[in-house]
């Protein structure tokens, strides 16, 4: 029996967000229905805004390229970051040092380290700095370099110079999108350079985002996937999502999940 449109909606949506694309001529035979309706079914999706429509198919639709102020990012699904970034802190251990990239999932990181005095934190994030001047008892170590008023944030190459002096523990990368054709994207190449240097400079690289970030693409692209030891999402990540990161074997922590070992 045919699937309902609602039925046949979501399922292409899940193909979308896990894959980046779908085909009229493989949809209709996966759900016994004509291609004319599969385009209707797309004509649908792409007024929602859901999908971009290409030959022979539809892509995911992009998201905006303008990415909204650190203060607005930061109000966005505020809960979810907070708990990602209990979570996040949970995984640091005495004596370690970490990176930081700049971003307001990152901050909530830092907000739960205030009385670590004993956890070493090297960002490139003036939100974050500032922060830790006012709380955190550890070490802070600001990258340098231009700081760009528009990102709040230091990049270019004195950000990679001082990033190079380092072998650091775990790096902490946020995102604005994440997808499987496309991979780890952010709205500016020059925060995706300093988040890739990060990663080169960490034993292990780990991504924290919400589940909005799922299924989208952002314009500069920071890695693949699979170059992530770790995603920390909250428990609202599409099961989808899940499925294909164990396919993958990478490791996934959510709101949900048991605290790592130190061993693992």
């Amino acid at each position: 029996m045919s699937l309902s449109h609602e039925e046949r909606r979501e399922t292409i949506l899940a193909q979308l967000g896990t894959e980046g694309k779908v085909q009229v001529h493989a949809l209709a035979v996966s759900f016994n229905v004509s291609t004319e309706t599969i385009r209707r079914d797309l004509d649908r999706l792409e007024k929602e805004g859901k999908l971009r429509k290409v030959y022979g198919g539809a892509v995911l639709a992009r998201s905006e390229q303008t990415e909204p102020a650190f203060i607005k990012r930061s109000r966005m699904h505020s809960g979810e970051k907070q708990m990602i970034g209990k979570l996040a802190a949970s995984l640091i251990h005495d004596g370690e040092t970490i990176l930081l990239d700049n971003g307001t999932t990152t901050i909530e990181i830092m907000k739960q380290l205030k009385d670590r005095s004993d956890v070493t934190v090297i960002t490139n994030s003036v939100p974050i700095l500032n922060l830790a001047l006012k709380e955190f008892k550890g070490k802070i170590i600001f990258t340098g370099g231009e700081v760009n008023a528009k990102f709040q944030a230091a990049t270019g190459p004195m950000v990679y110079e001082l990033l190079d002096q380092f072998k650091v523990n775990k790096a902490f990368i946020s995102a604005g999108g994440i997808s499987m054709s496309d991979g780890i994207t952010d709205f500016h190449p020059e925060e995706a350079g300093v988040s890739r240097k990060m990663m080169q400079r960490a034993e292990e690289a780990i991504l924290v985002a919400d589940h909005s970030k799922f299924g989208v693409t952002t314009f500069a692209k920071i890695c693949s996937i699979e170059d992530i030891s770790m995603i920390i999402t909250d428990a609202s990540c599409p099961q989808e999502w899940l499925d294909t990161l164990q396919r993958l074997d990478v490791e996934v922590l959510t709101g949900k999940s048991p605290k790592r070992r130190k061993n693992q």
